[in-house]
């Protein structure tokens, strides 16, 4: 049983996305229904099944993350501080 959504888009956005769909020949439905299961694809194909993909994982995140994480002790003292005063901290 199909449903119908309804999603609230900026103008230029629309626009943009009519644009689009109607360059690839579909209705702006059409379009937004094909990008939304394109994402789910893609998203469904980077599951990790295996230590060695978890691995890779976190080698591409270090590659492309920078600067160092904090320690716990930091984030803890964060949260206290936090918690007592109101502020973030930051």
């Amino acid at each position: 049983m199909s449903k119908r959504v309804q999603v609230i888009l900026e103008e230029e956005e629309r626009e943009a996305f009519r644009q689009m769909a109607e360059s690839q020949g579909l209705s702006l439905s059409a379009w937004l229904r094909e990008a939304g299961r394109a994402r789910l694809a893609d998203v469904r194909s980077r599951r990790i099944r295996t230590l060695d993909e978890l691995r890779r994982f976190f080698e591409e995140i270090d590659e492309r993350e920078e600067g160092v994480e904090p320690d716990w002790a930091q984030h803890r003292e964060v949260i206290e501080m936090s918690k007592s005063s109101g502020g973030t901290g930051t």
